[in-house]
C-alpha cells in the first residue's frame, strides 16, 4: 500500500523537530566527571553551557567503580573530562588508555600538594603520629583551599575546550572560588579553639581536612574503607579513645559502620557522621559539597568541644 504523502509530510516534520531538539541538547558541552566533588565543580563552573555524566552512580562506593565498555567510550569522547589521579584506578587506566587533549582532562590533583596518608592503626606510638602510606591520601577535595585549586583546573579545561563562553566560565569560576573561601574561613574560625584536636573515623580520609586546620586524624581502616585493623590495632585504638577522652567516633554513609561501632560500644564514645562526600546517597539528594562540608564542620565542633 502506498503512503499518502500527508503522513510522509508529517513523518518528516517530527523528524526534523526531533533532530532539532537533539541540536539544542547537544549546543552544551559534553562534559564526563569521575565521581560527585569532579561534578561539583564542573556543574558549578559550567552551569547551563555544559552536560555532565557522572562515572559513580549516587550511592555507590566511589573507591569501588568499576567502568562499563560504554562509560569508557564516554570518557574517550567527551569534550571534558573531570577526574581525581590515584583515586579510582580503574580511570586513571581509562584515561592513560584514552587520546585526550591534555588541555581538556582537568586531574583536581594539579597544582595540589600531595600530603602522605597516616594510618594510626598501624602504629605502635599516638605521639608518632601513625605511620605513613605510600600511596599518599588523595581525599583532597576535603579541605576547601584545595577545591579552590582543583576549580581552576576545571575553569581551565572549560576555557581550552570552548574559548566562545569563557566569560561565563570565569564569572562561575570567581563565584565558586568566593564560596570556597567563605567556607575555608568558616572552618578556621570554627576549629580555631577546640578541647580536643583528635578525631577517631571509619577511615583514613580526612587527612587534608586535618592538615588543614591543625587537627589529628585517627584512622580505624586505612586509605581503602574496605580495609579491616588488626585486632591489636583495634585495641590500641579503643585504649588511645579512652585515655584521650575522645567522646565521638565518626562513621560514614557509605561505608560499614560495624568498626566504629565496636570502638564506640566499648569506649562508651557516641557514634556521628563524618561525610568523605565521595558521592551523594538518597538521604543527602538534595544536599551539595558545600552544605556536607558545614555538616562535617557542625558535626567536630561538637565532638571537640569547640567554641
Amino acid at each position: 500500500m502506498k503512503r499518502r504523502p500527508a503522513l510522509v509530510l508529517s513523518a518528516l516534520v517530527v523528524a526534523l523537530a526531533g533532530c532539532g531538539a537533539g541540536d539544542a541538547d547537544d549546543d552544551r558541552l559534553d562534559v564526563v566527571t569521575s565521581f560527585y566533588p569532579a561534578t561539583f565543580l564542573a556543574e558549578r563552573i559550567g552551569g547551563d553551557l555544559v552536560d555532565v555524566t557522572t562515572l559513580t552512580s549516587p550511592g555507590t562506593e566511589a573507591h569501588d567503580l568499576e567502568l562499563s565498555a560504554k562509560q569508557v567510550i564516554a570518557l574517550n569522547e567527551a569534550a571534558v573530562v573531570v577526574h581525581l589521579s590515584q583515586f579510582q584506578p580503574a580511570v586513571d587506566h581509562a584515561v592513560a588508555e584514552a587520546e585526550r587533549d591534555p588541555a581538556t582532562t582537568a586531574d583536581m590533583a594539579a597544582g595540589v600538594a600531595p600530603l602522605e596518608a597516616v594510618e594510626e592503626h598501624e602504629h605502635d606510638d599516638h605521639e608518632g603520629h601513625g605511620h605513613e602510606h605510600a600511596g599518599g591520601d588523595p581525599h583532597l577535595w576535603l579541605a576547601p583551599a584545595s577545591m579552590i585549586t582543583a576549580a581552576e583546573t576545571v575553569r581551565d579545561a572549560l576555557l581550552a575546550a570552548d574559548p566562545e563562553h569563557a566569560e561565563a566560565y570565569e564569572r562561575n569560576a570567581a563565584a565558586l572560588r568566593g564560596d570556597l573561601e567563605a567556607l575555608d574561613a568558616e572552618f578556621r574560625a570554627g576549629l580555631a579553639r577546640c578541647e580536643r584536636r583528635d578525631f577517631v573515623t571509619s577511615h583514613a580520609a580526612f587527612g587534608h581536612l586535618a592538615h588543614a586546620y591543625d587537627l589529628h586524624q585517627i584512622a580505624i581502616s586505612g586509605l581503602d574503607p574496605h580495609a579491616e585493623p588488626s585486632t591489636a590495632a583495634l585495641a590500641r585504638i579503643t585504649d588511645l579513645v579512652r585515655a584521650e577522652g575522645i567522646t565521638t567516633v565518626f562513621t560514614e554513609r557509605l561505608a560499614s559502620p560495624a568498626l566504629a561501632e565496636t570502638v564506640a560500644r566499648e569506649t562508651g564514645a557516641r557514634t556521628a557522621v563524618l561525610d568523605p562526600i565521595e558521592g551523594l546517597t538518597e538521604e543527602t539528594a538534595d544536599e551539595d559539597y558545600l552544605s556536607l562540608m558545614r555538616q562535617n564542620l557542625a558535626a567536630l565542633q561538637e565532638a571537640n568541644g569547640c567554641s
